[in-house]
This record gives C-alpha cells, structure tokens and sequence, in this order.
C-alpha cells in the first residue's frame, strides 16, 4: 500500500502544476484580453468641429544635402515655440513626447535645455503665469533615472504631469497581460540600476526594461498659449529632444476657437491623469453652423485614422494625393491607397527608409514592406535621405480636381500603435479652397520629391526597395500583434 502511495504521488503533483499552469495560462489571457479591450478614458479619439483657420501657419524643419555633400538643416518649429512661449502671460501648455537628452551624441542642436530655460524664463518674468508641462515617463525611464531638466522645471514651478499611459488600452497586450499579472505593482528606484541603458550612460533596473515593453505612450507634441486677447495652437510632429534636433518635422500654427479645443484635449489628459489643472482654463465656444473657408479641426487618437481614411477614399480620378511619413504599416491606410490608386487618383508616396535610429541601424521594418504593397499596386514611391537624422514628418494632402484641398498633419505616424486609439496623438485638419499654408506644402513636397536645385532630399525606390517575404511576413505579425516599436 505504501509503496502504491509513493507511486501515485507523482501524479498528484503532476497533476497539481498541471492545474496550476492551467489557472496561470488563463488568467494571463484574461488579463491580455481585457488591457486590449479596455476603454479609453473620457475625452480621448476627440474630432473637433470645423473652425476658422486664424493665423494660420505652416512651420518646417528640413533636414538635406546641398550641391555639394554638406549637411544642411534649416528650422522653423522651435523658434517659433520659443516666441510663442516667450509672449505668453497667462497659460503655457506644453504636451511633448520626448523630453530628454538621450542618445544626443550627435545632436544638432540642444532643444531640451532650451525648452526647459524657455519655460523657467516664462516663470520668472510672469510669476503669475500658469506652466503645465505634460509628457511620457519614459523620460525618466519610468522611474528608472533621474532627469536634471524636469527636476530643475519642478523647481522652478512648472507644473509637471506625467501621462498617465497605464490608463490606454494595450499596444503589446500579450506583455501587458503578463506585466498585470507578475510586474505592475513593483515600483522603481533611480538609484538602484545594475543593467545597461538602452538610450543613455546610467545604469537602470530591470523594472525600467519590463516596463517599456508594454510600448504604451502618449506620443503627442502640442502647445497652447495665451497671445494677447486670443488663444493660439501649435500641433507638430517635433520633440524639444537633443538627439531630434535635426529631424525633418512639420508643424501647423493656429489661432482663435481651435486653439481652445486643442486645449480641451489637453484637459483631457490631466484628467486621465488625476493632475489638478485646468480649473479656470477657458472653454471652446459653439461651432459656427456656416461653412468655413479655410478651416482647421483638432483630432486626436482614433479620430485622426478616421479622418485620415475618409480623406483617401473620398478622393477620385484626376484628384492627387501625396504624402511623408515617418512609419506607415497600417493595413486599412494601406488598402485605402491601393483602392484609390486603381480609381486614378494620382499618389505619391515619400517615405523614411526606416535605418537610422539615434546613432542605431534599423532593418527597414515596417517601411520597406508596406512600400512593397504600394510598389506592386503601381504608386510612386521615393525615400527620403537621411545620413543619421529621420524624415520625421506624418502628412498627407489632397488636392482635388475642383480646386480644394486638405492637409492633416501631426505626431500620428500611419501605424495601427498611432492611429487605432492604443497612443495618445494630436494632428489637425486642414481643409481650403486656396491658402498660402498649402501652397507652401505642396512646394516643400515638391520640393523633397524632385531634389530641387540640385540638392539631395530623396532617392528613388530602388534605393531601399526590400522583397523578403521573411521580412515582410515578419513585419504583418509585428503590426498585428504590438511586438514593436513601431
């Protein structure tokens, strides 16, 4: 009998941490399937109405080679964000991405520190004005290093709002569900890293790696300020990062009632993330109910992709529709441009060739293989060139056969992360019969296409053309699923 007992006993353990195992495994589906499906928090995927498109701006930063082989880097943006924040004397809201000096070895220019006197300047000849920074954790590496800027920004009595990024549905839910499970409730200590810095020279803790491969963020770059009796907007696709600084960006400035409804966005966020501001901050009007020419529209999240699709399909033969961007691989994105090239609307696509990322070579993942679909389908397709910086800018425009046209323009890059409302992201909607800013996007289109003046912007598909179809099924997985980083 005793020696039956012994026999079974093996078993029974067997058995045991077979059910535990089981209880384990389904727990962490439940868990992945619920931070996937989880809703967003109120006032987030926010369509604005139409409205009127006051002070109207486009602003560039353009990274190229010049007849002869030199770097050349003109910039608009910052300059202008530095005025902007300068002039202010009763609100400064600034909501960026990245903030921080990582990887800044090669930098062209030292926008955080900048930014960060540009805001301690504000304080100190305004002492009555109010400063809310909001931005991503992961410029502290989520509690992983301490940051010299936000720290002197603290002191200085900036406000200082960390997105609060655990509240969005799940980019990566197979980590996320295991991170709820095993990892969320552990915190993280700046001082007690022992593992190398993926982005910078100290040392950070495991907690820091387990917490960026959830590839949350809130990936927007906004700025609303007071300017005399009115309110002024500035969406871009820039981060006041060192180690961006010589990007390619674009940025749209607005003034009047879009500017408030940019800034009800940016309510929206500290709300999400129990920050005590925005008492007293002014309300958007009503929207008019006559048609508006030229008109602007703030859209954030999902309501970007929907705009964004609703632009490509509307377009029909003879309309031409051209765009840069940073990361495309959205599928839906990607087949709304086949079904409008094969209408006969005329497309041309410029496109980061996705190699350089901060001193760090890419493998061309995603561009290169939604490229390829395009390439099949028959669009024009060229690469920016870049040597070590990124064509960083996320635009497209429409110019219809009727003489009107639209521009949307901003952080979202054409990915399922940035558009299909898992990233926080602000772009804007620009719809006219005729106006200077897209005349001026069409030239700086132009312009990049056909290497103007002998100068070297962008090279032809060839250049980076990649027909892996290992790279390419590698690439639909990774869209699929949220295992990466883009």
């Amino acid at each position: 009998m005793d020696a039956l007992a012994r026999l079974n006993r093996p078993r029974r353990h067997l058995r045991l941490r077979s059910r535990i195992a089981l209880v384990f495994l389904l727990t962490w589906v439940a868990l992945a399937l619920y931070q996937a499906t989880r809703p967003l928090p109120p006032g987030m995927s926010f369509t604005g109405p139409l409205r009127p498109a006051s002070d109207l701006a486009l602003l560039t930063d353009q990274t190229y080679r010049s007849t002869e082989g030199e770097a050349v880097s003109e910039q608009q943006i910052f300059d202008e964000v530095f005025r902007l924040i300068g002039q202010a004397r009763k609100l400064i809201v600034v909501d960026m991405f990245l903030f921080n000096e990582f990887s800044a070895q090669d930098s062209y220019r030292g926008l955080t520190g900048q930014m960060t006197d540009a805001l301690i300047a504000a304080r100190q000849t305004q002492p009555d004005i109010q400063v809310v920074l909001i931005t991503d954790p992961f410029n502290h590496l989520y509690g992983g290093i301490r940051s010299t800027h936000l720290e002197r920004l603290d002191e200085a009595g900036v406000q200082i709002v960390y997105s609060n990024i655990n509240q969005l549905p799940a980019s990566n839910p197979v980590w996320s569900g295991l991170w709820m499970l095993c990892c969320s409730w552990v915190g993280n200590n700046p001082d007690g890293g022992w593992l190398p810095n993926p982005v910078a020279d100290t040392d950070v803790t495991l907690r820091t790696y387990l917490h960026l491969l959830n590839f949350r963020a809130n990936h927007r770059k906004t700025l609303v300020v007071d300017q005399g009796n009115d309110w002024v907007g500035l969406v871009t696709s820039a981060n006041p990062q060192d180690a961006s600084s010589r990007h390619s960006n674009t940025a749209i400035r607005f003034s009047g009632a879009a500017a408030l409804d940019l800034l009800q966005t940016e309510r929206a966020v500290l709300e999400m993330s129990d920050a005590a501001a925005g008492v007293g901050w002014p309300q958007p009007p009503e929207p008019a109910s006559e048609v508006i020419d030229p008109a602007i529209q703030v859209l954030t999240e999902g309501a970007i992709r929907d705009a964004l699709l609703d632009m490509i399909n509307s377009a029909e033969r003879g309309d031409r529709l051209d765009m840069e961007v940073f990361y495309l691989s959205h599928r839906p994105v990607i087949s709304a441009l086949i079904r409008a090239h094969q209408r006969g609307v005329n497309i041309r696509a410029i496109l980061d060739p996705n190699r350089d990322a901060f001193g760090r070579e890419k493998n061309g993942i995603p561009n290169r293989q939604a490229a390829w679909d395009l390439h099949k389908a028959g669009i024009e397709l060229r690469w920016c060139f870049t040597q070590g910086e990124q064509c960083h800018r996320k635009w497209i425009r429409l110019e219809r056969a009727n003489g009107t046209a639209e521009l949307i323009s901003g952080s979202a890059n054409f990915t399922r992360r940035n558009l299909d409302d898992l990233n926080q992201e602000t772009s804007v909607r620009l719809v006219a019969s005729q106006h200077p800013a897209l005349d001026e996007s069409r030239q700086v289109f132009e312009k990049v296409w056909s290497n103007a003046n002998g100068a070297t912007y962008s090279q032809p598909y060839g250049t980076f053309a990649d027909h892996s179809w290992a790279r390419y099924a590698l690439y639909r997985l990774m869209e699929a699923t949220g295992l990466s980083t883009f």
